[in-house]
């Protein structure tokens, strides 16, 4: 998934972003809020990261913004502000989550999976399709009883198709959600990690999940 990470503090910024990235996402970072509205303009993310005291634009007019613009993306503010008016008022704002500075990496993550859970109707980290299983949790996958390993491009690729299942997505879409700005690889890639997947997913198994609409895009459905 594609996450935006707004906060101003380039440490905290730094260490967030890299720990979000070894634990599979696409992120953009940025350090204040007019940047965060310049990202949020041309491009669609799964979930927005945002500490409330930014300069130039905070985190709350951010929000206005998205809310404005009729996205309902999950968005968990980060911030030293704890009071209980300061969690109401951000609530009241838009927000889905508020997480409290400092904070442990792992529950950030913990918040991350909670509130794509949410905007995707999934009670569980557990995510299915026919016998192939993905505990968001542990990040281990199954075909059946064996253990599937995928690179960290391979799982988010996977995860999206598992969150969007039965949902022909377009190449553009999964490129949009699977990479971001940083990106500078071929046009294809988005066929080539299908391909690796389609080698580990469905080589070996009588039931194929991952299909080709023609002139459209792909789609993860446990029918033919």
């Amino acid at each position: 998934m594609r996450i935006l990470f707004a906060e101003d503090e380039k440490d905290l910024n730094a260490i967030v972003t890299q720990k979000l990235q070894s634990s599979g996402y696409s992120v953009d970072n940025c350090y204040n809020g007019e940047e965060a509205i310049s990202m949020l303009a041309v491009a669609d993310y799964d979930v927005i990261i945002l500490d409330i005291m930014m300069p130039k634009a905070d985190g709350l007019e951010v929000l206005k913004f998205i809310r404005n613009e009729g996205k309902l993306t999950p968005v968990i503010f980060l911030t030293a502000k704890d009071s209980i008016d300061d969690r109401i008022k951000g609530l009241d704002s838009g927000a889905n989550d508020y997480l409290v500075k400092p904070f442990a990496l792992e529950e950030l993550l913990a918040r991350i999976r909670a509130v794509t859970r949410s905007s995707f109707a999934i009670p569980t980290n557990i995510l299915s399709a026919g016998d192939l299983t993905m505990n968001a949790g542990t990040r281990e996958v199954k075909r059946g009883n064996s253990v599937i390993n995928l690179s960290a491009k391979e799982y988010a690729l996977l995860e999206y198709l598992l969150h969007n299942k039965n949902v022909v997505l377009s190449r553009e879409k999964i490129e949009d959600h699977i990479w971001n700005f940083d990106y500078e690889g071929g046009t294809n890639v988005v066929d080539v990690y299908i391909r690796y997947l389609r080698k580990k997913i469905d080589e070996e198994s009588e039931q194929k999940l991952i299909h080709t609409v023609r002139g459209v895009g792909y789609v993860l459905r446990e029918d033919a």
